[in-house]
């Protein structure tokens, strides 16, 4: 049964994932010249009353019943955001929130995505590296149904203020399967989500009016600290305009119209305060200070005209990198031009208007993005390919199966990254197959050219980012 709780809730949290989004056309491009993006116009708010609505809002109003979640997973006892009442006694991951029948429920929030608990503390804006996605078939419209009518015999109340969320946790559930753990599949949820939505009213629809792909293109969590750099959002950059309508993406997963999603687009700009005001975790072993010197050299030399600068004059050039020069892989660029009903959704929808509008404009590559707090951010490149650092400046020390203890993980602060083992061949989900579709570690052969002793200390430079 807990795993069962657990996977509803990994499932849901998708909708959080501000780091995807939608797919789409692009405009015309030169295949081998980086394009820089522009800056938008972006809102202001308060920090503090973003993280606050962050932990504690209705941004998402739908979930279980309290009772009913506390009797499969147990009250929270670690309580890392140090909140009260109710919210003291569930996990970072979720908030407790009033139906309009009264009933307490519990709902997914940003965390679910957004915050992973790194040694023995929690990181809020690290990207969570530990969901499971490969068991979605679970969380199919039987199964909830079997919730749903065990509710509403039991309790019709409770039943009631959660029939809504059952309903569409059966309907998007078989959709998310992931080939392996570590990976997220959000613009997978986003399609799906937006097949069931009235562009307009963004009113639910039982069938979907919109034809739904057929794969799951995976893709790695990014870091929210990166995002008070970048002129654009996602990994290909496509996500312009207006950055509070993107994160209030999750919102989709239960809005009932307009006027529920102007309720959170109120208050999304303080949110948005909140994520600039994040910064990277420090580096907590010893650095090399002389050998990071060096190192620094070589990144201005080799790697700053992409990735930017760092110090006391930061500058980042917001460059997105054509697929014929990254050469990483495509599935998940690709994948925008094979569906442009999705792009077309969301740039005729209540998202693209008003005074605040957002719009999706895809590329053929990815942005090269900010490195602050690199050494934490494993595994590496858009898909979590890759275990450590060490692996994306030298081809060849990138493993092509290879699986973590999810269960008692250990990072390496050498290299830095995930301690792994590499395995001949794939089995199970538990082991990270870069054979499969999506999941290629290739591309990003820069750091290849470099001698063994350049790396070093290229890797020790990027512990002081």
């Amino acid at each position: 049964m807990s795993r069962i709780y657990k996977t509803l809730w990994a499932i849901i949290a998708m909708g959080m994932a501000a780091g995807h989004f939608l797919t789409g056309f692009s405009r015309s491009q030169d295949p081998e010249k980086p394009v820089p993006i522009q800056p938008s116009r972006q809102r202001t708010g308060e920090a503090g009353k973003g993280i606050e609505y962050l932990t504690t809002g209705d941004y998402v109003k739908g979930g279980l019943p309290y009772d009913f979640f506390i009797l499969g997973l147990g009250k929270d006892k670690k309580n890392y955001l140090g909140r009260s009442g109710l919210n003291g006694t569930v996990s970072h991951e979720y908030t407790v929130v009033k139906a309009a029948n009264g009933e307490n429920l519990v709902a997914p929030n940003c965390m679910q995505c957004h915050a992973q608990v790194f040694g023995d503390s929690l990181v809020m804006g690290m990207g969570n590296t530990f969901m499971d996605f490969t068991v979605g078939q679970q969380m199919n419209a039987r199964n909830m149904q079997l919730l749903a009518n065990m509710l509403k015999t039991s309790a019709p109340a409770k039943y009631e203020a959660a029939k809504h969320f059952l309903q569409v946790t059966g309907t998007i559930g078989p959709y998310l399967r992931t080939q392996v753990r570590g990976v997220n599949a959000a613009d997978r949820l986003a399609a799906v989500l937006v097949a069931h939505r009235d562009p307009q009213t963004l009113e639910w629809r039982d069938s979907a009016w919109l034809n739904i792909p057929e794969e799951v293109i995976p893709s790695d969590v990014p870091a929210w600290w990166l995002l008070r750099k970048k002129n654009a959002m996602f990994y290909n950059g496509f996500g312009r305009g207006d950055f509070g309508r993107f994160l209030m993406a999750s919102n989709l997963l239960t809005v009932k119209d307009t006027s529920e999603a102007r309720e959170v687009d109120s208050r999304i700009n303080d949110v948005l305060a909140y994520i600039y005001s994040l910064r990277p975790p420090k580096f907590p072993g010893t650095i090399n200070h002389k050998l990071a010197g060096k190192g620094e050299k070589i990144f201005i030399r080799n790697c700053s005209k992409c990735h930017g600068s760092y110090g006391e004059k930061e500058e980042y050039p917001n460059l997105l990198i054509p697929a014929s020069i990254i050469k990483t892989d495509s599935a998940l660029y690709s994948s925008n031009y094979q569906n442009p009903q999705f792009v077309n959704w969301f740039n005729n929808s209540w998202f693209a208007q008003g005074d605040h509008p957002a719009r999706l404009e895809p590329y053929k590559g990815y942005i090269a993005p900010p490195l602050d707090g690199i050494w934490s951010t494993a595994p590496y490149l858009h898909n979590g390919s890759v275990p450590t650092i060490e692996g994306v400046l030298d081809s060849r020390k990138r493993p092509t199966f290879w699986s973590r203890d999810f269960s008692r993980p250990e990072y390496l602060y050498d290299v830095p990254g995930w301690k792994h083992t590499v395995h001949q061949a794939p089995e199970g989900t538990g082991i990270y197959n870069t054979n499969l579709k999506g999941y290629g570690n290739y591309g990003h052969y820069f750091g290849d050219k470099l001698s063994d002793g350049e790396r070093k200390a290229v890797i020790e430079y990027l512990k002081t980012l």
